[in-house]
């Protein structure tokens, strides 16, 4: 019976030792809180930070330019076949006759011998500058045995404003041996014996042929070889290779005066770096079309020679030329 009384002090006890550890562990709760509190918090603040972004990207947007509408793709040409590629080339060529019926070497000449040495003075500069420089070495050296008897020195002297006046000096002298210690002084008219002067090639004996002694032939020089693979008849670049593929196409009889009208046709509209494609009357027979300028009235401002107003190359042009004569080198 004397036991019994003890009971109540160790609930006592007990309660007073789990109040004392309620205490502690409300005060170690409340020194954790704040930290709770912050984290708590922290997610508040990106609500705050997305509107910035947001309105930060819709400002942006406003300030961009606005993108322009993708453009579509143009439709893909259906493979030309080797037959309407061939009419389509002849048809070309009517057309440039008719632009120039008046078309013709231009380099002044009076002889095949005359013709030949203006053509391998023109390697590298204009045929205005030939001509305007072949009046006085013909002066000078009027036939091959004249021009092979020259002291190399008086004939650069002659011929320098034409350019690399000392390589073009040798061959001038070398073919001028050539044809007097060969061909008794006169210039032969077969491509074979031609091409064995020095410095003649394909194309200047071409050119000798087809304008001093009437054997067709088609001239591949720069603009010729540039406006066939424009005009699709070639993808060639070697002038070799040109000439044959061409070749195919139209009928001999017209590869000479062919030759004429295409490069009159690159001097004057299709030009190296800016063609005129706006003023072109082939245009619509062109699968380069759109190369160069297509307005118009920007167009006709890059014609050249003649069809822009201006002189020809030619000091002493065929009387049906509907252009005006080309200065002498002094008055130039």
């Amino acid at each position: 019976m004397t036991e019994t009384p003890a009971k109540p002090a160790a609930k006592k006890t007990a309660t007073k030792t789990a109040t004392k550890t309620t205490t502690a562990a409300k005060k170690t709760t409340a020194k954790k809180a704040p930290a709770r509190t912050a984290a708590a918090k922290a997610p508040a603040a990106k609500p705050a930070a997305a509107k910035k972004t947001a309105a930060a990207t819709k400002t942006a947007a406003k300030k961009a330019p606005a993108k322009a509408p993708a453009k579509k793709a143009a439709p893909a040409r259906k493979p030309e076949s080797r037959v309407a590629m061939v009419r389509r080339a002849r048809r070309i060529n009517r057309e440039l006759a008719e632009l120039y019926p008046y078309a013709h070497p231009e380099l002044d000449f009076g002889n095949p011998f005359e013709l030949l040495v203006a053509t391998v003075l023109s390697a590298q500069t204009t045929d205005l500058r030939v001509n305007q420089t072949t009046p006085r070495l013909f002066a000078v050296c009027p036939t091959p045995e004249d021009m092979a008897a020259i002291p190399p020195e008086q004939l650069e002297e002659l011929i320098r404003p034409t350019g690399f006046f000392r390589a073009k000096a040798k061959s001038l002298i070398g073919l001028s041996t050539a044809l007097r210690d060969r061909f008794g002084g006169e210039v032969p008219g077969r491509l074979e014996d031609l091409v064995t002067l020095p410095g003649v090639g394909r194309k200047t004996a071409n050119v000798v042929l087809g304008n001093a002694f009437g054997v067709p032939g088609i001239t591949v020089d720069t603009h010729f070889g540039r406006l066939a693979r424009r005009f699709g008849w070639t993808t060639a670049q070697d002038a070799e290779k040109v000439e044959a593929d061409v070749a195919e196409i139209f009928p001999k009889s017209e590869w000479t005066m062919l030759s004429h009208r295409v490069v009159f046709h690159g001097r004057r509209v299709c030009h190296s770096r800016k063609p005129a494609c706006g003023a072109c009357p082939v245009a619509p027979l062109c699968p380069s079309y759109g190369e160069g300028e297509t307005d118009p009235e920007k167009a006709k401002k890059l014609l050249k020679y003649e069809l822009g107003g201006q002189p020809g190359q030619r000091l002493k042009p065929p009387a049906d030329y509907p252009g005006q004569p080309a200065l002498p080198l002094a008055a130039s």
